[in-house]
C-alpha cells in the first residue's frame, strides 16, 4: 500500500521527505541525501515500461496509472512515494484508488511565494511561472529518470483534488514557523499506518539536520541529483534556493500578485493566506 507525499512543485516536498526519510529510515534521525532514494517518485518511466512505450502521451499513460500501482503493491509492503501528479480522474481513469493508497501527506504553500522558486528551478520568467500556476501543465521531469508525462494542473485544482483524499494537510509556512509541531503531527499520522522507532533525541536530530540551512549546506558539499539542470545543461541550479527567506511582499511584481490572489481567492482564504 502507498503513502503519498504529495505537493504542487516547489511547495516543500523535498524538505518534507527529508524529515520523513530521516524518521523512518535512519536510526539516529540525522539526515543524509541517500535516504531520499527510499521515497521514490511516481510516475517514472520504469513504472510503465511493461505496459506502453508512449511515455509522453497522457491519453496512453492514464490507462496504466492503476495497473502500475497494482504492480508496485504486489509485495504487500507499505511504501512511501513522492508525487507532483494531480489526484484526478480522466475519462474514467483515476490516478490512484483506495486499493492502492493507504494514506497521503500533502504539503501546500502560498502560491505567491512559489513564483521565484518555480522561476529558479525551471528557468522561467515570473510571468511564465505565473502561467505554470494557472495552467494545466504536463511536466516531464528529466532530472531523476522521469521522461513520463505527469499531469500537474493549476495550483488550486491540485490542492482541491488532493485535500479531499483523506490526507494529512500541512502548510509550508507552518513547517517554517514550528517544525517540531508539524513533525509530531507527521509522527502521529504515520504511526497509525506503519511501524518505526522514535524518541526525543531522534526528533531533535531530525529537526537539526533537516533545517533549511542544514540542507543548503549539505547541497553545497555534494551534488544533489534532484536539482534541475541549467539551460546550458552543464551545471545544476541550486535546489535549496531561498526557502523560508522567499518573501513575495518584497520580491513579487504587484500585478502578478493581484492576478494570483484573484484566481485563487477561495483557496487562499480557506488556507489563511488572505
Amino acid at each position: 500500500m502507498i503513502i503519498w507525499i504529495s505537493s504542487f512543485p516547489k511547495s516543500g516536498n523535498t524538505w518534507l521527505r527529508a524529515m520523513i526519510s530521516s524518521l523512518i529510515y535512519s536510526k539516529d534521525g540525522i539526515f543524509n541525501f541517500k535516504y531520499l532514494d527510499k521515497i521514490s517518485q511516481f510516475p517514472l518511466q520504469k513504472h510503465f515500461e511493461e505496459f506502453t512505450k508512449n511515455f509522453q502521451d497522457l491519453n496512453e499513460i492514464k490507462k496504466f496509472w492503476i495497473l502500475a500501482q497494482d504492480k508496485l503493491n504486489l509485495d504487500n509492503q507499505i511504501k512511501l512515494l513522492k508525487t507532483h501528479q494531480i489526484n484526478c480522474s480522466i475519462d474514467g481513469y483515476s490516478f490512484t484508488n483506495k486499493e492502492n493508497t493507504i494514506g497521503t501527506i500533502y504539503i501546500v504553500r502560498d502560491p505567491r511565494n512559489l513564483i521565484s522558486s518555480i522561476s529558479n528551478h525551471y528557468s522561467k520568467t515570473s510571468e511564465e511561472a505565473k502561467e505554470f500556476l494557472f495552467g494545466e501543465d504536463l511536466l516531464i521531469d528529466k532530472n531523476i529518470g522521469g521522461k513520463v508525462i505527469t499531469l500537474i494542473g493549476s495550483w488550486k485544482d491540485h490542492y482541491n483534488f488532493w485535500k479531499n483524499s483523506n490526507c494529512l494537510l500541512l502548510k509550508y509556512e507552518d513547517l517554517v514557523n514550528d517544525p517540531k509541531k508539524q513533525l509530531i503531527l507527521i509522527i502521529d499520522y504515520l504511526k497509525k499506518l506503519m511501524s518505526f522507532e522514535v524518541n526525543e533525541k531522534k526528533i531533535d536530530n531530525i529537526l537539526s539536520s533537516t533545517s533549511f540551512k542544514s540542507l543548503q549546506k549539505l547541497e553545497s558539499n555534494e551534488e544533489f541529483m534532484e536539482s534541475a539542470l541549467s539551460k546550458d545543461l552543464k551545471t545544476r541550479v541550486k535546489f535549496f534556493h531561498k526557502g523560508p527567506s522567499n518573501n513575495y511582499q518584497k520580491d513579487l511584481d504587484h500585478k502578478i500578485r493581484l492576478d494570483i490572489e484573484n484566481a485563487f481567492h477561495i483557496e487562499m482564504k480557506e488556507l489563511g493566506y488572505l
